[in-house]
């Protein structure tokens, strides 16, 4: 899908003030790992994450939506009864219902006509939630469009150690929810603008999609647990990333060594060293935060994103291209032009 009018007004970014190592982690399972005869330094060497960050205890995914929200609108200098949609895409919700999306509005006080919903998609929804935003925004339907993501690990970390320090736990069911450990907590905000009105912003120029749903069975969570087959995971997330990096190069004419910066979502350094690898970019032009805040889901792209600008890596003029990929298996590409 190409996109002729589209804009990314502003982009906001919070990092929780809490710092859980994986180290504190061993130290935590440390009965387990002596029972299974698992190194203490698995966790960390594995996978590459040295921390995750925490949210304050009782902090909600929409509170920590709302704060990003609120950085976001006021970076993008607009009026808020000129936003026509929001939408939420994090794993982590406060309720079945109603939507997190929901309450976020009610949060910022937004208009009564200003549409709201979750997707959920697993690691993959914030980019949906872009892809959503930019139909309705290239149709005339909304002006400004308002994409918000809080993910709070701090339950299904807490509750997955409890369960791995049980006598029964054998390195089947260990292996099985060795992933849930990667996680961590974070909160984005995007505010996508309808580039004839609004005026500058960041061109979003296209995106594609693929899906691989036969695997939907590799990774399945609830709030408080989460089992995956991380090998097989990362085996056939691969296969499909290759198939959706065709289709951008069919689709949006993308050339490895034309596009300037990659913000890849970020699972763990196997994940992310295979993927460069795999599609041949170049090291330098991927940015990481996997290493400090660990698998982020959703908001794990717009947050590398964040922190890439933040840091100065990205230009004006960068051709950046958004990779994300969820359980399920979804994948999405899409550019932008800084």
């Amino acid at each position: 899908m190409h996109f002729q009018n589209v804009a990314v007004q502003s982009l906001a970014a919070i990092d929780p003030p809490i710092r859980l190592t994986s180290a504190e982690i061993s130290d935590r399972l440390e009965a387990t790992l002596s029972r299974l005869g698992v190194r203490r330094g698995l966790l960390e060497e594995t996978t590459g994450i040295e921390a995750r960050r925490l949210w304050e205890d009782g902090t909600l995914p929409s509170d920590a939506a709302t704060r990003a929200a609120e950085l976001a609108i006021e970076e993008a200098g607009i009026e808020r009864d000129r936003i026509g949609l929001i939408i939420n895409t994090s794993v982590c919700r406060d309720y079945l219902e109603p939507s997190t999306a929901c309450i976020v509005h009610g949060n910022l006080g937004l208009s009564e006509d200003c549409l709201n919903f979750d997707v959920g998609n697993a690691c993959l929804a914030f980019m949906n939630g872009m892809d959503i935003a930019a139909r309705m925004i290239e149709r005339g339907d909304v002006e400004y469009a308002l994409i918000v993501d809080g993910e709070t690990s701090g339950p299904i970390t807490e509750a997955t150690i409890e369960r791995l320090l049980h006598e029964d736990v054998d390195e089947k069911k260990f292996r099985a929810e060795f992933a849930s450990l990667t996680l961590g907590s974070g909160a984005a905000a995007m505010v996508m603008a309808d580039a004839r009105r609004a005026g500058g912003g960041h061109r979003y120029t296209g995106s594609v999609t693929r899906s691989a749903t036969r695997f939907n069975q590799l990774c399945r969570g609830q709030m408080e647990w989460m089992k995956t087959d991380t090998r097989v995971l990362l085996e056939e997330g691969l296969k499909l990333a290759q198939q959706t990096f065709q289709a951008a190069v069919d689709v949006m004419g993308w050339q490895v060594d034309e596009l300037d910066q990659y913000v890849i979502h970020q699972v763990s350094r196997v994940h992310t060293e295979s993927l460069v690898s795999l599609l041949g970019l170049d090291p330098a032009k991927v940015h990481t935060i996997y290493p400090e805040l660990g698998n982020v889901g959703p908001a794990s792209v717009p947050m590398t994103l964040a922190r890439a600008v933040a840091l100065g890596k990205i230009s004006q003029g960068n051709r950046i291209a958004l990779m994300g990929i969820g359980s399920g298996l979804n994948c999405a590409m899409a550019e932008l032009r800084w």
